[in-house]
């Protein structure tokens, strides 16, 4: 049996991923259906990368070849090694070989700059902000020794790429096609306009360490890992739930191993689970059985007393803890519940809002119930600024009507990271069209203490022993989803049905369910806060009696 290779993901990746990814004997193990969303990125990012080559094609002229898309790797990696060998000074769609160590991987460009070739990565986000010092050079001449400081730009932190030049630099060295002593990877990002050069021995992680240093860490780790799950060994890493397990398609085994040994990483995460196990509480029990106020070591994360509590919440079945007698949740005389649906990085599709007058609706007033304001045409598109205007305004007439007669208002949503985006970048994509706010209204109206994030509130007031999540936290306000399978990555399948996305003809059903599932997450927002602050919250267990 041949041993794994690994790509540069690898890296960044949980160990216990990595073992699964690589155990034969996973096949028939229970996994998470695929992200929707994970595709239409892939999408966008290679419109993005094609992009690139296009503008590098024109700018370079014969200086610039490109491997073909098609073929195996094996294949496109002799190509590249013809290319290299020609001295061409850049290259489009590189695969590097195979090399000895167990890496495997492609650079969207490879650049020659003095001694040998270099790897550059197309991403699709932003690498720089506003600021000095970045290392840039113009993207049509992305050669390395033209670099200069740019007085516009510093360079955004992005781990996960610097990671993966080092991969790809480490590749190129053991092909011969990079001296033994370079150090430098560049990045083009979503500004598509200059290449950032990066310094790969600069000391940029803890402990005053270097992205080669690092890198050759993790990967020395992530490939003895693999290589024992290829060839039956014992493994070298047990489930622990941590943030990424969110989105790893191998959670679902994970979780049912966990719940199985009653893993304290059930009730604390990352950097706490590891602290308890070191001193031997491996068990949601074992943690429960300790006495809050004696702190054995100190804690990561959250306080001692926080993670017996959440321990002792978790045994008893409970999803919430008070911290205090009354939660504080701000009312109004006007309030409108908001929820948004979006479709990965390409748009917000849906805007959907609860209007309620809790002393009641005088005459004039807007009747109280749900409002949707949609786009069915596949986002990005401008009919997006349509469906966002005519949200704007009709939020903004009801709280001017509110202030007019005299009457407080409140909005409310669930995590406004994600409203809060969508509201800004509209105003800036849309500027102009019939309806679109400027970005200062969008933002004095984010910063209002009549914008309210409940999410906020839970994460300040509660203990939660079975995640924060709307889903999680809203069944304990005795409020019920209609749809069985109601989430965000189910509707993201039922928003590519419902708009054609794959060659079918729109799905009008769908486009139901996708409202039905936004009414449903505002009545959830609802429920909730007025659950807060009714007299059912006195239900619920305060965290200092258990």
């Amino acid at each position: 049996m041949p041993l794994p290779a690994l790509d540069a993901a690898a890296t960044t990746r949980c160990r216990r991923r990595v073992h699964l990814d690589h155990d034969p004997t996973a096949d028939e193990l229970p996994r998470a259906l695929p992200d929707p969303a994970i595709e239409q990125r892939r999408a966008d990012a290679r419109e993005h990368r094609a992009h690139i080559a296009e503008t590098l094609a024109a700018a370079q002229g014969e200086a610039w070849r490109a491997v073909p898309a098609e073929g195996t790797a094996r294949e496109r990696a002799r190509l590249t090694g013809e290319l290299v060998a020609a001295g061409v000074a850049v290259i489009g769609g590189a695969v590097l070989p195979l090399d000895p160590a167990g890496r495997r991987g492609a650079a969207e460009l490879l650049v020659r700059g003095p001694g040998g070739y270099l790897p550059v990565i197309v991403v699709r986000h932003r690498i720089t902000d506003p600021g000095s010092g970045a290392l840039t050079v113009p993207l049509g001449t992305p050669f390395p020794e033209l670099a200069r400081p740019d007085e516009e730009r510093k360079v955004r932190s992005q781990p996960r790429d610097l990671l993966r030049l080092a991969h790809l630099l480490r590749m190129a060295q053991a092909a011969g096609w990079a001296p033994r002593d370079a150090a430098l990877g560049g990045v083009v990002g979503l500004d598509a306009d200059v290449v950032v050069w990066h310094d790969l021995r600069a000391e940029h992680w803890p402990g005053e360490r270097s992205t080669l240093a690092e890198y050759d860490e993790r990967f020395a780790d992530r490939i003895a890992v693999a290589r024992a799950a290829a060839t039956g060994a014992e493994p070298l890493a047990q489930p622990s739930r941590i943030l990424e397990c969110r989105r790893c398609p191998w959670w679902p085994t994970c979780e049912a191993a966990l719940a199985a040994r009653r893993d304290v990483s059930l009730v604390v995460r990352g950097d706490t689970a590891a602290a308890l196990r070191e001193i031997g509480v491996d068990t949601v029990d074992a943690l429960a059985a300790l006495d809050p106020a004696h702190e054995p070591i100190p804690m990561p994360g959250m306080p001692f007393a926080d993670a017996v509590a959440l321990a002792r919440g978790w045994r008893r079945g409970l999803a919430v803890a008070r911290r205090v007698p009354s939660v504080p949740v701000v009312r109004a005389d006007v309030e409108v519940d908001v929820d948004m649906e979006s479709f990965g990085e390409s748009g917000a599709y849906l805007w959907g809002a609860q209007l309620s007058y809790p002393g009641g609706a005088r005459p004039g007033d807007q009747p109280e119930g749900y409002r949707a304001f949609a786009t069915w045409e596949p986002v990005p598109t401008e009919d997006e600024g349509r469906s966002f205007g005519e949200f704007w305004t009709w939020l903004s007439g009801i709280r001017a009507a509110a202030a007019e007669s005299g009457r407080s208002f409140a909005a409310y949503c669930y995590n406004e990271q994600a409203e809060n985006r969508w509201l800004l970048s509209s105003a800036v994509r849309f500027a102009g069209m019939p309806g679109v706010p400027p970005i200062s209204e969008v933002r004095e109206f984010i910063a209002a203490d009549s914008w309210v994030d409940l999410f906020a509130v839970v994460n300040e007031w509660f203990l939660c022993a079975q995640g924060k999540g709307l889903k999680k936290i809203a069944p304990v306000a005795g409020f019920t989803w209609r749809d069985p399978e109601a989430g965000g990555e189910n509707s993201m399948r039922w928003y590519r049905d419902a708009v054609g996305m794959d060659g079918a003809p729109p799905d009008t059903a769908q486009r139901e369910r996708l409202l039905g599932y936004n009414t449903d997450d505002v009545l959830a927002t609802k429920a909730l806060r007025e659950w807060m602050t009714g007299p059912a919250i006195l239900e619920v267990p305060l965290a200092a009696e258990l």
